[in-house]
């Protein structure tokens, strides 16, 4: 049994914008936990006892969210990344910190124990598991031959593809192989330049299940919706009278759902939260805390942050809202073309397909709308973004915009 691992956290998520711009990414939430601490439940499922995170981008945050772990199972310890030099120099900061076997995953997908506890069968020996994409230009893809890698081809695959998970089973052996691989031609330790290296020692295993990196601001919406299904349903707070709940619903500490709202599916309220009266929280829906989502309000697989509020006759699907922001009264946010075709969004610049055809809007921190204000499926809003009465928006604002 392995009862190391290291977890890759360090770094800002740039393409996460704007929810990664006050939150580091593998803080963010997902299905009512969030990332890293889910990637460490399903460590400590399989009995990983101790693990290191490499931490960089507000480390503070990071090490103030879980501590020494001792709340989560596990002994935590924290590896300082001061300057950032590739993925290889990330995993070569545990030189001298592991010893023998240890998983090693990037802080940022979805995983499930029952895909790391398939790894244990190789002993002493190297593991990188890769799953199958439709498109894999954005992703490594790998070349294998009887379960050996042959080759890592960086990105720019088009159609399927084989690619590169993040989740290895490594020994000491790959710090080796990385010193003696040094720097690409962009000065940087490639992770990958070191695992085709040592390609006939390294083992290629195919993911079971579901697995997500996320990548993008949409993929949180896309990892939620299956992880939402694996809360553990229980009632911390106040449910009224007249409540119809229709699936599954985890009610935190200090919080109330009032009379004549109704739940669909599963659905996560988090602590110091008020919904109702007459709110209506479809499946999918997260929210993180001290929220309000108040009478006439319809949630739809929808993430609200810590402190986000719908509180007024608002509509919201398919949606992540950051932390404080507040919709006025009326605010609508589409989530379906007319056309019910995939949505494409401009983020920093580049149109890109979010690969969805329901996609409201990704909301920053502290944006306020106006009453009436309706807003466009693929929207994107930035932090501390003013959009004003009967507005309509659509398209990407970039932060501290003041749209009328």
């Amino acid at each position: 049994m392995t009862e190391k691992a290291m977890i890759l956290a360090a770094g800002k998520g740039t393409r996460m914008w704007p929810l990664t711009d006050n939150t580091p990414k593998p803080l963010l939430p997902l299905g009512g936990t969030t990332i890293i601490q889910r990637q460490i439940e399903e460590l400590t499922k399989i009995g990983v006892k101790e693990i290191h995170i490499l931490i960089g981008y507000q480390m503070k945050a990071i090490s103030n969210h879980l501590g020494n772990g001792e709340k989560l199972g596990v002994k935590i310890k924290y590896i300082i990344q001061k300057k950032q030099k590739g993925t290889g120099h990330a995993v070569l900061q545990a030189n001298g910190k592991m010893k023998g076997e240890f998983y090693c995953l990037n802080g940022d997908m979805v995983i499930d124990g029952a895909n790391l506890e398939r790894m244990n069968n190789y002993k002493n020996e190297i593991v990188m598991m890769t799953t199958e994409v439709k498109d894999g230009s954005r992703f490594g893809a790998v070349q294998s031959k009887k379960g050996k890698l042959v080759s890592i081809t960086e990105k720019g695959v088009s159609g399927k593809a084989d690619i590169n998970t993040g989740l290895y089973l490594f020994n000491e052996k790959i710090f080796e192989a990385i010193k003696r691989v040094g720097k690409s031609v962009r000065g940087e330790y490639e992770l990958t330049d070191a695992l085709q290296e040592i390609s006939k020692d390294v083992n290629v295993m195919r993911y079971k299940g579901f697995w997500k990196d996320i990548a993008c601001p949409w993929d949180l919406i896309t990892a939620n919706e299956i992880c939402i299904e694996d809360i553990e349903e229980k009632n911390h707070g106040i449910i009224d009278d007249n409540v119809n709940i229709n699936g599954k619903i985890h009610v935190g500490k200090n919080s109330i759902i009032k009379s004549g709202t109704c739940t669909e599916g599963t659905v996560w309220v988090g602590e110091n939260c008020v919904v109702g009266p007459n709110a209506y929280l479809r499946g999918g829906t997260v929210l993180c805390g001290d929220n309000k989502v108040g009478a006439s309000s319809e949630i739809k697989n929808t993430i609200l942050m810590e402190g986000a509020n719908a509180p007024h006759h608002n509509y919201v699907g398919d949606s992540v809202i950051g932390k404080n922001s507040n919709l006025g009264s009326g605010t609508k946010i589409a989530n379906l073309r007319l056309d019910k075709e995939i949505i494409e969004v401009t983020h920093q610049g580049r149109k890109i397909s979010t690969d969805r055809r329901k996609l409201g809007a990704i909301i920053g921190d502290n944006v306020n709308t106006g009453i009436n204000a309706s807003v466009n499926a693929g929207t994107i809003l930035g932090n501390r973004v003013k959009v004003g009465p009967n507005t309509l928006v659509s398209g990407t604002y970039e932060s501290q915009s003041i749209i009328v």
